[in-house]
């Protein structure tokens, strides 16, 4: 561990220090979720956000940028009310100068320059991150744990230990997946911006709302990440649509499904997009998490898919009072994992 030569400066990012904090993300956090971070990953997930720019704070001292603090824009819908918030994503301190306190002065600065112009923060953090960020402020709203249906029983008893790893050893290659690029499917706007504005929604707790540019940002520009789609439709209209992607976790092989979007009350499409995408490809198990009165909600029951053994720990910070629906309360929520996974 290095001493600080000289006093810590704290600033706002700029296009040009691109370089210097991908590098300083590699270095601090490894290869994330999909194995590497390039720049365009990079570009894509805190310049590209059709919520706006991500709010980024960088530590430098010697001369050098030795830290990261970066929020992502993101809006929540509750009923009729819109909700501006921020995801805490992408803390990354120098190896070198880790333990000095970096996290915490990034951080508390950056709710400063925040308060007032957004409702809450919300993330998922890790076991070991968890506690700063009640120190600072955050609450637990609840313990998530998404749905799973396993479909390969004795490889997945075999593996079980390594579900909470995603980037531990591999074991054989991606699973051929029988299903469309994302992209291909989201690129026909007309007919996904039908589906969405007949789109099931009866749930009223916060949830993304989910419109054509936002889908094509998330899950067809992605570097990496490889999205597919399934969808259900005849030449006219687009009657439900289900978004995933086949990732490993730890020795197993995992498909989650990020997103079901069907019409109210079409639960025959719901399940028949469900049982497509748990036969798309060989996997070990499939997950899911949609909002609990949702028609994507009653096909995953019909379907076999049960309460995972592990999940994450969904926390916020409220930046304004009087907030309502109330982000601290769980039953404020209506999620799918397109809302919480890490990206």
């Amino acid at each position: 561990m290095k001493a600080l030569q000289q006093e810590l400066s704290i600033r706002p990012f700029r296009d040009g220090d691109e370089r210097a904090v991908v590098e300083l993300l590699n270095a601090s956090l490894g290869g994330g979720p999909a194995g590497i971070r390039p720049p365009e990953f990079f570009r894509w997930k805190h310049l590209a956000n059709p919520f706006g720019r991500s709010f980024m704070l960088v530590a430098e001292a010697d001369g050098r940028i030795i830290g990261l603090r970066a929020f992502m824009r993101w809006r929540f819908r509750a009923g009729e009310q819109m909700f501006t918030a921020v995801r805490a994503v992408d803390t990354a301190t120098h190896p070198d100068f880790q333990g000095m306190g970096i996290f915490t002065r990034l951080t508390r600065q950056a709710l400063e320059e925040l308060r007032g112009e957004i409702d809450f923060v919300f993330n998922t953090p890790n076991e070991k991150s968890l506690p700063g960020y009640l120190k600072m402020g955050w609450r637990i709203v609840e313990r998530v744990r998404p749905w799973v249906r396993v479909r390969r029983p004795v490889k997945v008893a075999r593996g079980f230990r390594s579900l909470r790893t995603v980037d531990a050893d591999r074991e054989g290659t991606p699973p051929h997946l029988r299903a469309a690029p994302a992209g291909d499917i989201l690129r026909d706007t007309e007919y996904v911006s039908a589906l969405l504005q007949s789109a099931d929604s009866t749930d009223a707790g916060l949830q993304t709302p989910r419109d054509v540019a936002y889908l094509q940002w998330r899950y067809a520009a992605p570097p990496l990440l490889d999205y597919r789609a399934i969808h259900v439709g005849d030449g006219d209209s687009l009657h439900g649509l289900a978004i995933f992607r086949a990732r490993p976790r730890g020795i197993l092989w995992e498909a989650t499904i990020v997103e079901l979007i069907v019409r109210p009350a079409d639960n025959r499409t719901a399940s028949r997009l469900l049982r497509r995408v748990i036969h798309s490809g060989l996997v070990d198990h499939v997950t899911c998490l949609f909002p609990g009165r949702s028609n994507a909600a009653r096909a995953a029951r019909r379907h076999a898919f049960l309460p995972a053994p592990v999940g994450g720990t969904l926390v916020v910070n409220p930046l304004r009072d009087g907030l309502s629906p109330d982000p601290g309360r769980p039953e404020s929520w209506a999620l799918s994992l397109g809302d919480l996974e890490v990206f």
